[in-house]
């Protein structure tokens, strides 16, 4: 007797599950609202001061250039981190090593680029306000940056280590570096142009 023909068909698979993707969408939910509030706590002190006729960064002058290079960077980081994506979905191993190896060259690229900020203006955290909110805000623009160059080499040694086309940890690396790219421009225009 042939009990082939009396089985069922298999199940259809399983769908998929995206922890990954949905974990580093909350956290990137998480970090906007805390980015959000350290910016607004930064606004409303400038206005405070300034509405008594003070000079919000007391006597430090912020080096222009290197803050606009951090802003393009990190925007260049999403065009990289995507086309990683794009690369590991068509299985695409070289494009797929070279994207995410740009990306964290990019991400050093920026923790250097805020690094020389830092030693330019020489702000004193104790001397007053300016410089704990200061070092708040960047320091913590910093921690993200650190942590998407941390994402970076976890994505590739994932992608590269055979799981190239799961691309669900490659399009939450992209994800995380558009809210990092997001969430620079908001301290690039705060903290760096309306001063």
């Amino acid at each position: 007797m042939n009990t082939g023909q009396l089985a069922l068909p298999p199940a259809a698979p399983p769908a998929p599950r995206r922890q990954v993707l949905v974990g580093t969408a909350l956290a990137c939910v998480a970090g906007t609202m805390f980015m959000g509030g350290m910016l607004a706590v930064w606004v409303l002190l400038r206005e405070r001061v300034v509405d008594v006729g003070g000079r919000f960064p007391v006597d430090y002058v912020i080096p222009e250039v290197a803050s606009n290079v951090m802003l393009m960077t990190v925007w260049a980081l999403c065009i990289f981190a995507q086309w990683a994506v794009y690369s590991g979905a068509r299985r695409d191993r070289a494009h797929t090593a070279l994207a995410l190896g740009v990306t964290g060259l990019l991400a050093i690229a920026f923790i250097n680029a805020q690094a020389f900020v830092y030693v330019d203006m020489g702000v004193a955290i104790r001397d007053d306000y300016y410089g704990a909110l200061f070092y708040g805000v960047t320091g913590t623009m910093l921690a993200f940056v650190v942590a998407g160059l941390v994402f970076s080499a976890v994505a590739a040694f994932r992608a590269l280590g055979g799981r190239l086309r799961e691309t669900e940890v490659l399009s939450a690396h992209a994800l995380y570096w558009y809210f990092v790219a997001v969430a620079y421009s908001a301290v690039w225009f705060v903290v760096y142009v309306t001063k």
